[in-house]
């Protein structure tokens, strides 16, 4: 599984979101738009507007949606 999440320095939802994601065991990589302008580009021609967001293999997730997120990270409770 692939998991990218773009993120920046002091947000908040962004570091609940990465503590969500090690809670859950899931392996991460980072993109930080703090330090990387160019990870902000690849957000905004993905149609968002800001971060926190998650791709998962793939599939965006904008925001902290857990819901969604562990549907996608096939964690969802039955």
């Amino acid at each position: 599984m692939n998991v990218i999440v773009y993120s920046k320095q002091h947000c908040i939802e962004c570091n609940i979101l990465k503590m969500f994601l090690r809670d859950h065991h899931v392996d991460y990589e980072v993109r930080d738009c703090s330090t990387h302008p160019e990870y902000s580009e690849e957000v905004e021609k993905m149609g968002f507007l800001g971060v926190p967001l998650t791709i998962i293999d793939g599939l965006p997730v904008h925001g902290f949606k857990e819901t969604e997120l562990l549907k996608l990270l096939g964690k969802a409770e039955a």
